[in-house]
Parts: C-alpha cells; sequence; structure tokens
C-alpha cells in the first residue's frame, strides 16, 4: 500500500511540474501564478505547494541539486575527491541522462534562460552548491585551497551540463548526448586530476 501511495504522489508532482512548464513555455515564467498553474493542474494550492516550496522550484529540477558534497563526504576510504566524483557522474551519463525526455529538457531550459529571475535562482543554487563542497574540502585541503577547488569542479560541471544542453537542442537524440557526456566527462575529470598544461600536451 505504501508503494501504491508513493507512486500516485509522483504521478500527482510529475503531472503538476508538467502543467507549470507548458504554462511557462506558452507564456513566460513571470506571466504564470501559482493560482493557474493550481487551477489547470486541478490540486489545491496547499498541495502544489507540499510538492514544490516555490514557483522557481517548478522549473530548477536537477539545477544545482547533486549532492556534490554528500559525495566527497561520504567517499569509500583510499578514494579522492575527484575519484567519488568522476565515478558518480560517469554513472551519471550512462544511465539515466540517456532516458531523458528531450523535449521536456530543451523547453525547461528555455524558460530558465528567457526569465532574468529563474537564472539568478539557478545560479544562486549553483552557488550554494559551490559553497557546500568547498566546505567539505576545507579539512583535509585548507580554506584557500578547497575554495579553489570547488571553484573549477563546479564549473567543469556547469560546462558538461551545457554541452548535453546544446547537443540535444542541436537534434541529437538523448542515447547520442549521453555517450558525447560520458566522453567529456572522462575528459573534464583528467584536467582537474592532471592539470590544463599535461593533458594539453598529449
Amino acid at each position: 500500500m505504501a508503494g501504491l501511495r508513493e507512486r500516485k504522489k509522483e504521478q500527482s508532482r510529475q503531472r503538476i511540474a508538467a502543467v507549470a512548464l507548458r504554462l511557462f513555455t506558452e507564456r513566460g515564467f513571470d506571466a504564470v501564478t501559482i493560482n493557474e498553474i493550481a487551477a489547470v493542474a486541478e490540486v489545491a494550492k496547499a498541495t502544489l505547494f507540499a510538492y514544490f516550496p516555490s514557483k522557481e522550484s517548478l522549473v530548477l529540477q536537477g539545477v544545482g541539486q547533486d549532492d556534490l558534497a554528500g559525495i566527497v563526504a561520504g567517499r569509500s576510504a583510499g578514494q579522492s575527491a575527484l575519484q567519488a566524483l568522476r565515478a558518480h557522474y560517469r554513472t551519471l551519463a550512462a544511465t539515466r541522462m540517456a532516458e531523458v525526455d528531450r523535449v521536456e529538457v530543451i523547453a525547461r531550459m528555455r524558460v530558465i534562460f528567457d526569465s532574468p529571475a529563474l537564472s539568478g535562482a539557478a545560479n544562486a543554487l549553483i552557488y550554494q552548491q559551490r559553497r557546500a563542497l568547498a566546505e567539505v574540502l576545507t579539512e583535509e585541503h585548507g580554506a584557500t585551497r578547497a575554495a579553489l577547488m570547488a571553484a573549477q569542479i563546479t564549473a567543469s560541471l556547469l560546462t558538461l551540463q551545457e554541452s548535453f544542453f546544446h547537443l540535444l537542442v542541436g537534434g541529437a537524440a538523448p542515447h547520442e548526448a549521453a555517450r558525447a557526456l560520458a566522453e567529456d566527462t572522462e575528459l573534464a575529470f583528467d584536467l582537474l586530476t592532471h592539470g590544463i598544461d599535461h593533458i594539453g600536451g598529449q
């Protein structure tokens, strides 16, 4: 019974998000109200907020939400931070990214790019992600080194996401874009691990 309830909750969550994205795509993020989304999705406003704490969260699913700090903090003994992150993103490229809904991803990213408020919120999430990663790295590497490491790592990961998105916009099928993402992920972590001069000289 619990499993059925969870499935129904997830279905409701997905339906609300789909309705919101359609309205945002048609009219723009700023022109659509929470009340309108709830009405079209046929749910109470309180129900909508039970799934999504803010209007922005209806769109910013997955943006800056990878728990980089958690991945690093929970890594195996003897495993470096970069090794743990590489393993995570290697798995991600080989599984979830190959199965994304291309139309949905493109629509969501365009809504974000077209709204200064959403773009600002997305940047804030990425900043928080970077700060959390830096905090986890500080004990081992010191504050300044940890901050620089976190900045390089998050910038590289953001670039990978942007490249994946541009491939989808360019017409690539999700599995094709995911295959390119897997290759780019290896290159990105090689650069982070060994440095630009070392890799560039090969």
